[in-house]
């Protein structure tokens, strides 16, 4: 049995609930409302009077749903998005083609994807990118995004991904350092290491390394950690150390002569994640195929690259 329209709450009720669902926090609804938390919480009180019931169990510093409100919320931001979309098509087919938005780790945008945008301007300079480089996962419909890359293991990629490229790791330094080998261990004791601890994985670390060429134990001259990939790439390159260095990233730096790769006599561990490409429509406008096919095309010559 459905309610009169005129007894349904109104929108500014539905939004603050919709808000604090999204979150599970009336101080991070607050902000993206652009009200005081005290208004969100009016917000709430007066759907719950309205309705009659409550929507959410307050706890020490937490909320969660009630079976009602988490019922409740299941519709109501499934209404609220599209209400969203359809106001965001609605203003964009007045003020003329929209900027094509993506996501992506600051690495990512940093090394691979800006050096090649200028290829992708030339040939579509209708099409206006904007990018957001963040380390952090954002939800594209939440967030009004069109693309993400995503870096994630081979068996755990979003559903509707598409692969782009995997990644293959080796020691690289900077020719001013003299190393064309990475082939004793005193080598290293007279080395400094750079190191990327923003990835827990053995590929990424030196300890791993050493261990597979037969040399656990041995200590370098001294060792730089970096927490983001292209600051540790920039160091290498300005000959502080030796990094380990994904090839898909630094290939334009090989070529060059800025960076060298350095052989070891055994592999280093192999890596099992890769780059994926989400898209928010399955069939998006056509500035934003656009954007996709030329990243898909561009990250094939990558993968035939990878081991270059």
């Amino acid at each position: 049995m459905s309610v009169p329209l005129a007894r349904i709450p109104s929108i500014e009720l539905l939004r603050g609930f919709v808000a604090v669902g999204r979150r599970m926090s009336i101080t991070l609804a607050a902000q993206d409302l652009f009200l005081t938390q005290s208004a969100v919480s009016r917000q709430i009180h007066g759907l719950e009077s309205a309705l009659g019931m409550k929507l959410f169990e307050r706890g020490h510093r937490a909320i969660h749903f009630t079976p009602e409100g988490e019922r409740l919320f299941v519709v109501a931001d499934n209404a609220m998005q599209q209400l969203q979309e359809t106001l965001g098509a609605l203003q964009a087919s007045q003020a003329g083609p929209r900027p094509v938005t993506l996501t992506a780790t600051i690495s990512f945008v940093g090394l691979w994807l800006l050096p090649r945008l200028p290829s992708f301007q030339q040939q579509h300079p209708e099409v206006e990118v904007r990018l957001s480089a963040n380390n952090d996962i954002v939800a594209l419909r939440q967030e009004g995004l069109d693309v993400a890359i995503r870096y994630c293991a081979a068996d755990a990629m979003p559903a509707g991904a598409r692969r782009l490229f995997g990644e293959t790791i080796f020691p690289v330094a900077h020719p001013s350092l003299g190393i064309a080998r990475l082939d004793a261990p005193e080598m290293v004791a007279r080395s400094v290491l750079l190191e990327f601890e923003g990835d827990p994985s053995p590929w990424w670390k030196w300890e791993s390394w050493l261990e597979m060429q037969g040399w656990a134990g041995v200590k370098p001259k001294g060792v730089i950690r970096f927490n983001l990939f292209d600051q540790m790439i920039h160091a290498a390159m300005a000959g502080q150390g030796i990094a380990l260095g994904r090839s898909q990233f630094i290939h334009p730096m090989l070529s060059d002569g800025r960076l060298l790769r350095l052989a070891t006599p055994q592999p280093g561990p192999r890596s099992n994640k890769l780059f994926c490409l989400l898209q928010r429509e399955p069939a998006p406008p056509a500035e934003t195929q656009a954007l996709i096919d030329w990243i898909v095309a561009e990250a094939q010559l990558t993968d035939v690259q990878q081991d270059a």
